[in-house]
Order: C-alpha cells, then structure tokens, then sequence
C-alpha cells in the first residue's frame, strides 16, 4: 500500500467518524438549539407576565423593572445550564467551573457587584423611587427608572443620565420629591428709597396671588442685607417640587410688574465719585 492509499483510508475513517459523530450529536444539537431558542422567548415572556402582575398589583414602580430583570437574569442562567447538560456537558463539572469562572469574574468585576448591591439596598431602603425629584453625584432629575446596576434620571434639559446604583447608595442623595414640597429661594434688591414695609407688602401680594404657592407653609418675606447698592430681600414661597420652575420664573415676573407698578425701583450698581481739589 503507497502513501496515496494510506492518505485515503485515514481520509474515509475520518469521515465515518465524522459521520458517526454526527449521527449521535446531531439530533442533540438540534434540539439544544432549539430549546435554547423557545427557552429565551419564553422567559421574555415570563419577563413580561411578572411586570404586568406587579403592576396590577400596584407595587411600588421602582420595584417593577428591578424584579423583571432578576426573573430574566436566574432563568437565563438555568436555560443556559439545562441546554449545556442536553449537548452532553457534565452538569456538576460545569457548576464546578461556572463557580471558579464566576469567582474570577466576581473579583473582576467589583464594580458592577457594588452596583448589584447597591441597587438591592435602594430597593430594601428606598432613599428614591420611580417619579421622584433627586440630585446625586452632581446631577438634578427626575427618577425615570431603578434597574439592576444603575439608576436612569431624566435632567430638566430632558438629558438621559445613567448612574451607577454602588455610588448613590454609598453617596449623598438629595430627594426633592419626598416631604411633598419645595422651597424656592430669590433674592430681590430695591432702592434705599423705597419704603420697607410697602415693599414686604407688595412682594407678599404677588406670593398670595400665585396659586402655586402653597400657603402652608406660609410664605416667608425678610430684609436679608443692606447691599452697596440696594437694600435686599429674600423672598421664599413653598411649592410641590413639579411646579418648581413654573413657581421661580412666574414670581420673578410677577415681582418685576408688581414693583414697577408701585414706582418702586430696582436700582442699578452705582458708586459715588468725590473729587478733591487741592
């Protein structure tokens, strides 16, 4: 036999083999793939059946995209299990080394851990919730969404803002939303010549007339500082923090039209300049 027939033989053993293999693992394949196919549609929908029943159930909108993500998370996981003991993996082995390769990636990936942890701790503690009016690490906005790993703001300026879950239970968080109301602070100045008690009455006017304002906490008027160039006020009406805006840019508006109305001015930095001849 020539080296010719040796390469064929060892050719046709290789295909019978081949042919073998297939023969046995095709069909397990095939059908591995296609329960890993109707595994993950049905978990998408199981997905969707627990958000749907939680908001049915009216809990608490933080906890909806949170637990939906945690369903889809574990049955992933024992999807991915099942199909891998029907190719032919041994079950415990895969554990065994899912287990190692988790553990090396738990200490890759401590961030995202912290962030997991964190977001459990937001759900246990609620600092927040869906619809609420927060500033942290530097960002004001309104709570749009408390995922697994992140919390989603949506910024007056209508801006997406995605922050880490470890940083803002382990940071400071400002909840706007969670006494039911706000306080708007203003500084207003007007001239030494103006009458101070005409002038507390005249702002007071424009903060009663604005209906929202709320009145209770009454609305507060004080002489803040006597300035290099007008006497100031502070004037600070309470609101629902949704009409936070609407509440600084009406008063502002309000106040200028009112002052103006009573000829009282609002002065412009001036200086006095003495010349001394010698």
């Amino acid at each position: 036999m020539n080296a010719l027939d040796t390469s064929l033989t060892q050719i046709e053993t290789l295909t019978m083999k081949a042919y073998e293999l297939g023969l046995a693992y095709a069909p397990k394949l095939a059908l591995s793939v296609l329960t890993l196919l109707l595994g993950l549609w049905i978990i998408s929908g199981i997905s969707k059946l627990v958000k749907l029943s939680m908001e049915r159930s009216k809990v608490d909108p933080t906890l909806i995209p949170f637990m939906g993500s945690l369903v889809s998370w574990i049955l992933k996981v024992l999807l991915f299990i099942s199909v891998a003991s029907m190719i032919g993996i041994a079950t415990t082995s895969f554990i065994a080394v899912l287990g190692a390769a988790g553990l090396a990636i738990g200490l890759a990936l401590q961030g995202s851990l912290a962030n997991f942890a964190g977001g459990v701790l937001i759900m246990i503690f609620k600092p927040y919730k869906v619809g609420d009016l927060i500033e942290s690490q530097g960002h004001l906005g309104v709570v749009k969404e408390v995922q697994i790993f992140n919390t989603i703001l949506l910024s007056p300026q209508s801006k997406r803002i995605i922050i880490p879950n470890g940083a803002t239970s382990n940071g400071s968080v400002i909840n706007y939303t969670v006494e039911g109301k706000i306080r708007v602070d203003l500084t207003i100045g007007v001239s030494y010549s103006a009458d101070i008690d005409q002038t507390k009455a005249v702002l007071m006017e424009v903060l009663v007339s604005n209906d929202k304002v709320l009145q209770e906490p009454a609305p507060f008027i004080g002489l803040y500082e006597m300035a290099d160039s007008s006497v100031n006020f502070v004037v600070r009406p309470h609101c629902l923090p949704q009409h936070y805006w609407a509440v600084y840019f009406e008063v502002n508006e309000g106040i200028k039209k009112a002052l103006d109305k009573n000829s009282i001015t609002i002065p412009f930095p001036q200086r006095d300049v003495h010349l001394i001849q010698s």
